[in-house]
């Protein structure tokens, strides 16, 4: 704590004067924007690959997003008491993950497709509309209140506020996405449809219940996967904003490195090695064509 930053200021006055409360890791900055920067080229390419063109809105989107926000920390940890950089590196992280969010209510919809759309709670074109349109309320919400932040040349609080809000309503819809989602898998299991068919029997239905093939299974379970890492950075920002501005939480770098970075780049990487577009699509194929053969 005795040496200096261009021969005059020591580092305990930077750690004072710094917004972080400390002056975030080079290296770490680094590595994170190096994951972030594969992820999202190697989903590019896959998204080409497979024609999932909603994969760029969604995954892409929040890999770039995520570049730009550790890239916001790697210039702070140069300049740690710049007030650009921090408030860069806190908007475009708590954005992030919303698009991330977005494709895990896709990905949901198109399994339920497959194993069986009577034992769901809501059609699957359902969880696109109504969980996407709260993910977009969502991103509005800490848009708003990260822009708020980012003008306020005194206090950032209110702005913070409206993020911390934003944040809550993410995490009540990730609960209430969850709660439909384990739901469906439970009644799948136990061969329980929701409804009966039209002739007022779910007898039919369940002697045809699809299989939960491997490609099903490990999809579904990547799923599951992604959704308790984003459901744990949630929960973080929210202790963390409520916690304020100057509160314990924030001003540690390990809890942001290990409960918003890493969850991150476990959610978005597992989107990578169980690819929709491998444990999906040619899941499609493999109905299309066991339909001809019994045609």
């Amino acid at each position: 704590m005795t040496g200096s930053i261009n021969g005059t200021t020591t580092l305990l006055q930077v750690y004072r004067s710094s917004p972080y409360g400390y002056v975030p890791s080079r290296a770490v900055a680094i590595i994170f924007i190096a994951l972030f920067a594969i992820s999202t080229v190697a989903h590019t390419v896959q998204a080409i690959y497979f024609r999932m063109w909603w994969l760029f809105p969604t995954i892409c989107i929040c890999g770039i997003v995520e570049v730009t926000g550790w890239s916001g920390r790697l210039w702070s940890s140069f300049s740690a008491t710049n007030s650009d950089a921090f408030m860069l590196q806190i908007c475009a992280t708590i954005l992030a993950p919303t698009p991330l969010l977005a494709a895990n209510f896709v990905i949901l919809g198109r399994v339920i497709r497959r194993l069986g759309t009577y034992y769901s709670r809501l059609p699957p074109r359902w969880y696109i509309v109504i969980f996407c349109t709260c993910d977009v309320i969502s991103l509005i919400i800490q848009g708003t209140g990260g822009g708020l932040a980012a003008s306020a040349d005194i206090d950032p609080t209110p702005g913070g506020n409206v993020m911390l809000g934003g944040i809550v309503f993410q995490l009540v819809t990730i609960i209430v996405y969850s709660t439909f989602a384990i739901e469906f898998f439970v009644r799948y299991a136990c061969d329980r449809p929701v409804v009966s068919n039209r002739d007022g029997s779910s007898e039919a239905m369940k002697s045809s219940k699809p299989p939960m093939t491997p490609k099903l299974k490990t999809m579904s379970l990547a799923l599951a996967f992604s959704t308790i890492c984003l459901f744990i950075r949630a929960i973080y920002r929210t202790v963390e904003l409520s916690d304020g501005w100057t509160g314990r939480i924030i001003t540690t770098e390990v809890y942001f490195n290990v409960l918003d970075g890493t969850m991150i780049v476990l959610a978005i990487y597992v989107m990578n090695f169980v690819h929709p577009g491998v444990f999906l699509c040619r899941e499609d194929a493999r109905a299309g064509n066991e339909k001809q053969s019994v045609a």
